[in-house]
């Protein structure tokens, strides 16, 4: 797949996005929690992508990926391990900015202590704050989700979104077309591997 865009703002890169990466194969798997979970933690695929800013003043999405993270093996799921750079041979690597990993929650969950994980060391080679043509962007990980019964028609339901910068979490849902802010809260770490969210 080509890099994906260009587009004016984020959030109309965030809503080509999202359905795009739900309609790969098994990236949601909600119709098969109840009847066969075994199958359903078989099946669930991740895929994922960098959102990042151009010189040109535009956002553009990555090539997505889908090659299986550490420990996929012996987990039966497949995560996803994205590269910590985009490789866009038109623009040198100072250039371009990147702002959101994107990828999907076959489960819906929300996002686990490796995806903040992750983020966060993303955030020791990427700038936590980019000025863009819609103002300040901060950097942060998106997990996309779909409710939908239906895996030949999955709906982008809504999107977890973590931000390092300010340790922040939440979940967005889609209501009449528009992205709306359900759940607030800052997380703490309990240790490596856990974290709790504290309401705000």
């Amino acid at each position: 797949m080509k890099n994906f865009g260009p587009f004016n703002s984020y959030a109309d890169a965030l809503n080509a996005a999202c359905p795009l990466i739900l309609s790969k194969p098994n990236a949601t798997v909600v119709h098969l929690q109840d009847s066969s979970p075994d199958v359903a933690r078989r099946a669930a695929t991740e895929y994922c992508a960098w959102l990042y800013y151009t010189p040109s003043e535009l956002y553009e999405m990555s090539m997505l990926a889908d090659q299986s993270g550490p420990g996929d093996f012996v987990s039966g799921m497949r995560s996803c391990s994205l590269p910590p750079f985009v490789d866009d041979p038109r623009y040198s690597a100072e250039q371009l900015k990147h702002i959101f990993a994107l990828h999907n929650h076959p489960f819906g969950t929300r996002l686990s202590a490796n995806d903040l994980r992750f983020i966060e060391s993303m955030a020791e080679v990427h700038d936590w704050e980019v000025m863009t043509r819609n103002g300040k962007v901060r950097l942060s990980i998106i997990a996309f989700f779909s409710k939908s019964q239906d895996p030949a028609a999955p709906t982008c339901d809504g999107f977890y979104q973590y931000v390092p910068a300010t340790r922040e979490m939440m979940l967005w849902t889609r209501q009449n077309g528009q992205w709306k802010l359900d759940v607030h809260g800052i997380v703490t770490w309990i240790n490596e591997r856990t974290y709790r969210l504290e309401p705000q």
